[in-house]
Protein backbone atom coordinates (compact mmCIF):
# COMPACT_ATOMS: atom_id res chain seq x y z
CA UNK A 1 0.00 0.00 0.00
CA UNK A 2 1.40 3.63 -0.89
CA UNK A 3 2.33 5.38 2.08
CA UNK A 4 -0.21 8.49 2.51
CA UNK A 5 0.61 11.35 4.54
CA UNK A 6 -1.69 12.46 6.57
CA UNK A 7 -1.40 15.97 8.54
CA UNK A 8 -3.74 17.02 11.37
CA UNK A 9 -4.58 20.18 10.10
CA UNK A 10 -4.98 18.91 6.78
CA UNK A 11 -2.76 21.10 5.11
CA UNK A 12 0.06 19.80 2.99
CA UNK A 13 4.24 20.02 3.95
CA UNK A 14 5.13 23.30 3.09
CA UNK A 15 8.39 22.75 0.63
CA UNK A 16 10.29 26.12 -0.68
CA UNK A 17 10.13 26.84 -4.89
CA UNK A 18 14.02 26.10 -4.89
CA UNK A 19 13.80 22.90 -3.06
CA UNK A 20 11.05 21.74 -5.41
CA UNK A 21 12.69 22.61 -8.36
CA UNK A 22 15.79 20.69 -7.32
CA UNK A 23 13.70 17.90 -6.75
CA UNK A 24 11.91 17.81 -10.02
CA UNK A 25 15.07 18.25 -11.79
CA UNK A 26 16.12 15.05 -10.38
CA UNK A 27 13.64 13.06 -10.76
CA UNK A 28 13.48 14.31 -14.60
CA UNK A 29 16.85 12.94 -14.98
CA UNK A 30 16.22 9.93 -13.22
CA UNK A 31 13.03 9.10 -15.81
CA UNK A 32 15.49 9.90 -18.47
CA UNK A 33 17.80 7.37 -17.26
CA UNK A 34 20.99 10.15 -16.79
CA UNK A 35 21.39 9.64 -13.02
CA UNK A 36 20.54 7.44 -10.26
CA UNK A 37 18.23 9.02 -7.17
CA UNK A 38 19.59 8.56 -3.65
CA UNK A 39 15.76 8.44 -2.30
CA UNK A 40 13.25 7.15 -3.97
CA UNK A 41 9.83 6.05 -3.05
CA UNK A 42 7.34 6.39 -0.07
CA UNK A 43 6.45 3.34 2.37
CA UNK A 44 4.26 2.71 5.46
CA UNK A 45 6.59 0.24 7.04
CA UNK A 46 10.16 -1.43 6.35
CA UNK A 47 8.81 -4.21 4.84
CA UNK A 48 6.66 -2.60 1.86
CA UNK A 49 10.15 -0.60 1.12
CA UNK A 50 12.17 -3.75 0.72
CA UNK A 51 9.52 -5.10 -1.40
CA UNK A 52 10.56 -2.57 -3.56
CA UNK A 53 13.45 -3.22 -4.55
CA UNK A 54 14.38 -4.53 -7.59
CA UNK A 55 15.14 -8.22 -7.96
CA UNK A 56 19.26 -8.26 -8.78
CA UNK A 57 20.08 -5.50 -6.50
CA UNK A 58 21.42 -6.01 -2.79
CA UNK A 59 18.60 -5.16 -0.15
CA UNK A 60 19.52 -3.36 3.55
CA UNK A 61 22.90 -3.16 5.27
CA UNK A 62 24.07 -6.33 5.88
CA UNK A 63 25.69 -7.44 3.10
CA UNK A 64 29.90 -8.23 2.72
CA UNK A 65 29.89 -6.33 -0.26
CA UNK A 66 29.05 -3.03 1.04
CA UNK A 67 30.50 -3.27 4.41
CA UNK A 68 33.52 -1.33 3.58
CA UNK A 69 31.24 1.63 1.44
CA UNK A 70 32.54 5.11 2.43
CA UNK A 71 34.65 4.46 5.40
CA UNK A 72 37.08 6.45 4.82
CA UNK A 73 34.74 9.27 4.14
CA UNK A 74 32.88 8.27 8.27
CA UNK A 75 35.88 8.53 9.75
CA UNK A 76 36.40 12.17 9.59
CA UNK A 77 34.86 14.54 11.08
CA UNK A 78 31.73 16.51 9.54
CA UNK A 79 30.47 19.86 10.68
CA UNK A 80 27.78 17.96 12.56
CA UNK A 81 30.01 16.40 14.31
CA UNK A 82 30.84 19.20 16.32
CA UNK A 83 28.28 19.36 19.17
CA UNK A 84 28.64 15.60 19.72
CA UNK A 85 32.07 15.90 20.85
CA UNK A 86 31.45 18.68 22.64
CA UNK A 87 28.87 16.45 24.98
CA UNK A 88 31.64 13.04 24.81
CA UNK A 89 33.96 16.15 26.09
CA UNK A 90 31.92 17.31 28.77
CA UNK A 91 31.14 13.90 30.06
CA UNK A 92 34.69 12.50 29.32
CA UNK A 93 35.87 12.20 32.94
CA UNK A 94 32.89 9.87 33.62
CA UNK A 95 33.30 7.33 30.42
CA UNK A 96 35.09 4.20 31.07
CA UNK A 97 32.67 2.45 28.48
CA UNK A 98 30.96 3.71 25.31
CA UNK A 99 28.66 2.37 23.18
CA UNK A 100 28.09 3.38 19.66
CA UNK A 101 25.34 1.86 18.26
CA UNK A 102 25.20 1.33 14.52
CA UNK A 103 29.11 2.60 14.96
CA UNK A 104 29.87 0.62 11.91
CA UNK A 105 33.45 -0.49 11.64
CA UNK A 106 34.53 2.13 14.49
CA UNK A 107 34.25 5.02 12.31
CA UNK A 108 33.77 7.98 14.69
CA UNK A 109 36.26 5.92 16.98
CA UNK A 110 38.72 6.76 14.66
CA UNK A 111 37.00 10.15 13.65
CA UNK A 112 37.17 11.44 17.77
CA UNK A 113 39.83 9.68 19.59
CA UNK A 114 42.51 11.98 19.43
CA UNK A 115 39.49 15.07 20.34
CA UNK A 116 38.27 13.51 23.69
CA UNK A 117 39.79 14.28 27.11
CA UNK A 118 40.04 10.27 27.51
CA UNK A 119 43.43 7.81 28.47
CA UNK A 120 43.99 4.72 26.35
CA UNK A 121 41.46 2.87 29.24
CA UNK A 122 38.31 4.01 27.43
CA UNK A 123 36.17 0.90 26.20
CA UNK A 124 34.85 1.84 22.57
CA UNK A 125 32.15 -0.96 21.76
CA UNK A 126 30.27 -0.36 18.42
CA UNK A 127 26.68 -2.66 17.90
CA UNK A 128 26.40 -3.20 14.47
CA UNK A 129 24.90 -5.87 11.70
CA UNK A 130 27.03 -9.15 11.85
CA UNK A 131 28.61 -8.49 8.12
CA UNK A 132 29.87 -4.88 9.21
CA UNK A 133 31.03 -6.08 12.70
CA UNK A 134 32.89 -9.00 11.10
CA UNK A 135 34.73 -6.62 8.94
CA UNK A 136 35.21 -3.94 11.95
CA UNK A 137 36.71 -6.78 13.75
CA UNK A 138 39.02 -7.79 11.25
CA UNK A 139 39.99 -3.84 10.46
CA UNK A 140 40.64 -3.57 14.10
CA UNK A 141 42.68 -6.74 14.57
CA UNK A 142 45.17 -5.18 11.22
CA UNK A 143 45.18 -1.81 13.21
CA UNK A 144 45.71 -3.20 16.52
CA UNK A 145 43.19 -1.14 17.79
CA UNK A 146 42.79 -3.13 21.30
CA UNK A 147 40.41 -0.66 23.09
CA UNK A 148 37.88 -0.85 20.01
CA UNK A 149 35.48 -4.05 19.90
CA UNK A 150 32.52 -5.33 18.31
CA UNK A 151 29.12 -6.84 19.20
CA UNK A 152 26.45 -8.23 16.98
CA UNK A 153 23.81 -8.64 20.12
CA UNK A 154 22.88 -5.58 22.38
CA UNK A 155 22.76 -7.51 25.01
CA UNK A 156 26.40 -8.40 24.46
CA UNK A 157 27.52 -5.35 25.28
CA UNK A 158 29.52 -4.28 28.73
CA UNK A 159 27.08 -1.53 30.97
CA UNK A 160 28.12 1.49 29.50
CA UNK A 161 28.24 5.37 30.70
CA UNK A 162 27.34 6.91 27.31
CA UNK A 163 25.46 5.31 24.22
CA UNK A 164 26.43 7.26 20.92
CA UNK A 165 23.96 6.46 17.98
CA UNK A 166 25.17 8.68 15.15
CA UNK A 167 23.18 8.60 11.55
CA UNK A 168 22.14 4.60 13.05
CA UNK A 169 17.91 5.66 13.64
CA UNK A 170 17.01 6.23 10.27
CA UNK A 171 18.07 2.29 8.99
CA UNK A 172 16.43 0.48 12.19
CA UNK A 173 12.81 -0.64 12.56
CA UNK A 174 13.08 -1.03 16.09
CA UNK A 175 12.44 2.31 18.08
CA UNK A 176 14.87 3.75 20.16
CA UNK A 177 13.48 2.93 23.72
CA UNK A 178 13.17 -0.95 22.70
CA UNK A 179 17.15 -0.49 21.81
CA UNK A 180 17.75 0.53 25.08
CA UNK A 181 15.42 -2.23 26.88
CA UNK A 182 17.79 -4.69 25.28
CA UNK A 183 20.71 -3.37 27.52
CA UNK A 184 21.92 -5.13 30.37
CA UNK A 185 21.67 -1.22 32.10
CA UNK A 186 20.55 1.89 30.66
CA UNK A 187 23.28 4.27 30.02
CA UNK A 188 23.34 7.37 32.11
CA UNK A 189 24.04 9.99 28.73
CA UNK A 190 22.13 9.52 25.14
CA UNK A 191 23.77 11.42 22.37
CA UNK A 192 21.76 10.92 19.29
CA UNK A 193 23.11 12.73 16.04
CA UNK A 194 21.82 12.57 12.26
CA UNK A 195 18.08 11.39 13.21
CA UNK A 196 15.91 11.93 10.23
CA UNK A 197 12.56 13.46 11.33
CA UNK A 198 9.37 14.85 10.32
CA UNK A 199 6.50 16.89 11.55
CA UNK A 200 3.85 14.24 9.62
CA UNK A 201 4.18 10.41 10.19
CA UNK A 202 6.80 8.27 10.29
CA UNK A 203 7.44 7.27 6.84
CA UNK A 204 10.29 4.80 5.29
CA UNK A 205 11.76 5.73 1.67
CA UNK A 206 14.79 3.87 0.06
CA UNK A 207 18.25 5.44 0.42
CA UNK A 208 20.33 4.35 -2.84
CA UNK A 209 24.13 2.53 -1.80
CA UNK A 210 24.99 2.05 -5.75
CA UNK A 211 24.84 -1.98 -5.66
CA UNK A 212 22.25 -1.84 -2.78
CA UNK A 213 19.52 -0.11 -1.74
CA UNK A 214 18.85 0.06 2.04
CA UNK A 215 15.04 1.17 4.22
CA UNK A 216 15.44 4.78 5.40
CA UNK A 217 13.15 5.33 8.02
CA UNK A 218 12.07 8.98 8.42
CA UNK A 219 10.29 8.89 11.99
CA UNK A 220 7.91 11.54 13.73
CA UNK A 221 9.67 14.17 15.92
CA UNK A 222 7.10 14.74 18.61
CA UNK A 223 6.68 10.52 19.04
CA UNK A 224 10.82 10.84 18.66
CA UNK A 225 10.80 12.96 21.90
CA UNK A 226 7.85 10.89 23.56
CA UNK A 227 9.84 7.65 23.76
CA UNK A 228 12.94 9.52 25.16
CA UNK A 229 10.74 10.96 28.08
CA UNK A 230 9.30 7.61 28.69
CA UNK A 231 12.44 6.06 28.84
CA UNK A 232 13.09 8.75 32.01
CA UNK A 233 15.57 11.10 30.03
CA UNK A 234 15.47 14.86 29.95
CA UNK A 235 16.80 16.23 26.71
CA UNK A 236 19.82 18.86 27.66
CA UNK A 237 20.68 19.92 24.34
CA UNK A 238 19.15 19.95 20.85
CA UNK A 239 20.47 20.78 17.32
CA UNK A 240 19.13 21.11 13.97
CA UNK A 241 21.96 19.78 10.84
CA UNK A 242 20.29 21.74 7.40
CA UNK A 243 22.78 20.20 5.16
CA UNK A 244 21.37 16.67 6.05
CA UNK A 245 17.56 17.72 5.38
CA UNK A 246 16.40 15.60 2.34
CA UNK A 247 13.62 16.07 -0.01
CA UNK A 248 11.99 12.85 -1.39
CA UNK A 249 11.94 13.43 -5.40
CA UNK A 250 9.58 10.77 -6.39
CA UNK A 251 7.44 12.19 -3.54
CA UNK A 252 7.81 15.89 -2.95
CA UNK A 253 4.65 16.76 -1.88
CA UNK A 254 6.00 15.09 1.32
CA UNK A 255 7.93 18.04 2.13
CA UNK A 256 11.73 17.86 3.46
CA UNK A 257 13.10 15.99 6.68
CA UNK A 258 15.03 17.83 9.31
CA UNK A 259 18.11 16.50 11.01
CA UNK A 260 18.32 16.31 14.42
CA UNK A 261 20.93 15.96 17.42
CA UNK A 262 20.51 15.74 21.15
CA UNK A 263 22.14 15.26 24.16
CA UNK A 264 19.99 13.73 27.08
CA UNK A 265 20.45 12.64 30.77
CA UNK A 266 19.01 10.16 32.80
CA UNK A 267 16.65 11.18 35.46
CA UNK A 268 17.91 9.32 38.56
Amino acid sequence: MPFRDQKPDGQPPRLSLVRRVEAFARLSLYRLGLRELRFRGAFANREEALAAIPRGRLAGYDNDAIADVSFEKMCRIEIWDWPVLYWLWRVGAEQKVLLDIGGHQGTKYRAFLDHLPVDNGLRWVVYDLPAIVRAGRERAAREGLTNLTFVDELGDAPPADVALLSGVLQYVDTPIDELIRRLRTPPRHLVCNKVATRQGPTLWTLENFGRAEVPYRIRNYSEFLSRLDGMGYDVVDEWEIPALSHVIPTHVELGASASVGLFARRRD
